[in-house]
């Protein structure tokens, strides 16, 4: 449960920071909500990841459609991915390991440490 709404809140909020400050925020939303709800790294990672993938495929495709895929065409061939749509999804796949691993960097952060848990360095 915790893990679709930490998905929602990373597909909501999102948009919102993207609209006011710059691109990064894409790695600092993730961070913050992993960091607050405390969920396991790989299932902050799986919401991260497919959150913010989500979101730049939906954000790639708003601003593909209107000039019929000409972009998106030309930066496939120039990358040798031979479709459109496949570059979209490697875009979308780039920005999810951003968010997956901004989440996971926030749930490793929050874990509570077991009193006899050996910290080296220390």
């Amino acid at each position: 449960m915790r893990f679709f709404i930490l998905l929602l809140l990373i597909l909501v909020i999102t948009p919102v920071a993207e609209y006011f400050f710059p691109w990064w925020m894409i790695a600092l939303v993730p961070f913050s909500f992993a960091l607050a709800m405390n969920i396991r790294g790989g299932v902050s990672f799986l919401a991260g990841f497919l959150g913010i993938a989500i979101f730049w495929y939906v954000v790639a495709l708003r601003n593909d459609i209107p000039n019929k895929h000409l972009l998106s065409h030309r930066m496939s061939v120039l990358f040798k991915l031979h479709d459109y749509g496949l570059f979209l999804i490697v875009t979308a796949s780039i920005g999810g390991l951003i968010g997956g691993l901004s989440a996971w960097s926030g749930s490793l952060l929050r874990v509570r440490k077991h009193p006899n848990q050996v910290i080296y360095g220390k």
